[in-house]
């Protein structure tokens, strides 16, 4: 029998851990230095390109992958899987409380991250959370052309691997204001999670905003068991 269920899709970084953790500042260095000692720039310069590629792929490793053919599994080997994470990253029983409420005869939760296998499955193990997903759709770092959030075919990708069907069957939770943008411009219901204390955009990038993950419970009370 097909699965019908909707599929609720989860972002990983900075959404199912604060982005107060600074997580991304870690990243920030190593990549500088990845920039730095294979590209042979002057930390100016390669703050300067990273930032350049981050703004016009949605990743800096795409940008590196187009331009300067180096070997993405070496790069998320240096970069991502080098993260200092389980100095960083601890068990969260409010997100595990919230995830094991999700009512699975009638949504499918599911990862959909632009890191790499490895590292999105080394954030749920941290969190203690990997076994309330049912799959993870991530960028694929052996493949080229790559392929991530926001582009239409990472889209479409985590519909198949999903086995979501079509756009209406799909929700979706991000940090990432672009890609909450494109994913409601696609016929997905998109919420866009800007942490507490964090500046909210002047314009939303679409219809749905919240602070907490908690307040997911409240937006779709259909997905959640009732207590």
């Amino acid at each position: 029998m097909a699965d019908s269920r909707p599929v609720f899709f989860f972002d990983i970084d900075n959404c199912l851990y604060p982005k107060s953790k600074k997580v991304h500042d870690h990243m920030t260095v190593l990549i500088d230095a990845y920039f730095m000692k294979h590209l042979e720039l002057d930390q100016e310069e390669a703050y300067r390109l990273h930032m350049e590629y981050y703004k016009t792929y949605g990743l800096a490793i795409e940008g590196l992958v187009r331009h300067h053919k180096i070997d993405a599994l070496e790069y998320n080997r240096q970069v991502d899987d080098a993260l200092p994470l389980d100095d960083i990253i601890h068990p969260d029983p409010q997100l595990r409380k919230m995830l094991g409420d999700l009512d699975t005869t009638k949504v499918k939760p599911w990862l959909f991250t632009n890191a790499y296998s490895t590292h999105g499955k080394r954030v749920v193990k941290l969190l203690q959370v990997e076994d309330l997903f049912e799959g993870m759709t991530f960028c694929d770092y052996g493949k080229s052309p790559m392929v991530c959030k926001p582009h239409l075919e990472m889209f479409e990708k985590a519909i198949k691997e999903a086995d979501a069907g079509e756009a209406k069957n799909c929700w979706f939770v991000d940090d990432s204001a672009l890609n909450c943008k494109k994913a409601e411009e696609l016929g997905w219901t998109a919420v866009h999670l800007v942490e507490e204390g964090e500046p909210l955009p002047a314009v939303k990038p679409c219809k749905y905003q919240v602070r907490h993950l908690d307040e997911l419970r409240t937006l779709f009370p259909q997905f959640f068991k009732s207590s």
